[in-house]
């Protein structure tokens, strides 16, 4: 399968551009689990082959810091298990060995991680892999995860990071404003937040640079 028929699955508009421009077949879906369904549906109509969840995840794992890639061998939703292609992990450079959660809602405490890990110890938790993994099992599609870690296990959000994002997937300034001008003292956790998802969003980017023309 080549790049160009692979469709990747994105939350923020900044990644699309750059994965666009790598060669894939890009829908942005906003972060949430309903926009991420839609995008995946739209890049099966387009004729994508392979369809990939991409982005920034959270932390559930203990001590897993920012930037750590992760490429699930397969994400839990509920009660339903999504086994991940094994074509589509090797092509994003392999597995990392441990599931990923399809979560509904972020994990926005440290208490909230943990209790999310005790029970299959999930590497990591985001909102719309779960989604996109749905829609390629009902268009018999393979299906993948690369995400990197932008939030760890150890970390409480900041109320303004868990609104940050518009339902087009780019970033809501004004809302973000707001709530720091309402709540001040988030500012250094907040910047601290950052911090780690440009980390992340680097090490998304350097794995992006380094993928195969096609897959194996």
């Amino acid at each position: 399968m080549e790049r160009g028929k692979i469709g990747i699955i994105t939350g923020l508009t900044a990644e699309a551009r750059w994965l666009r421009k790598a060669g894939f077949m890009v829908q942005a879906g906003g972060g949430t689990p309903l926009g991420a369904e839609r995008a995946a549906q739209a890049l099966a109509r387009q004729g994508a082959q392979g369809l990939i969840s991409f982005g920034l995840a959270g932390g559930l794992k203990p001590h897993l810091a920012p930037g750590s890639i992760v490429v699930p061998p397969a994400i839990m939703e509920g009660k339903r298990t999504y086994v991940c292609d094994y074509a589509l992990m090797a092509f994003l450079g392999g597995s990392t060995g441990a599931p990923m959660l399809a979560g509904m809602k972020i994990a926005a405490t440290a208490h909230e991680k943990a209790l999310l890990y005790r029970r299959n110890h999930p590497v990591a938790i985001d909102l719309e892999s779960g989604a996109v993994a749905r829609v390629a099992a009902a268009k018999g599609l393979p299906f993948a995860v690369l995400r990197a870690v932008a939030d760890p296990a150890e970390r409480d959000l900041p109320l303004a990071a868990a609104t940050a994002l518009k339902d087009d997937g780019s970033v809501d300034l004004p809302k973000i404003l707001l709530s720091v001008l309402r709540k001040p003292g988030q500012i250094p956790s907040l910047l601290s937040v950052g911090r780690d998802a440009k980390a992340a969003r680097a090490a998304l980017l350097a794995r992006v640079e380094k993928l195969p023309a096609r897959t194996y």
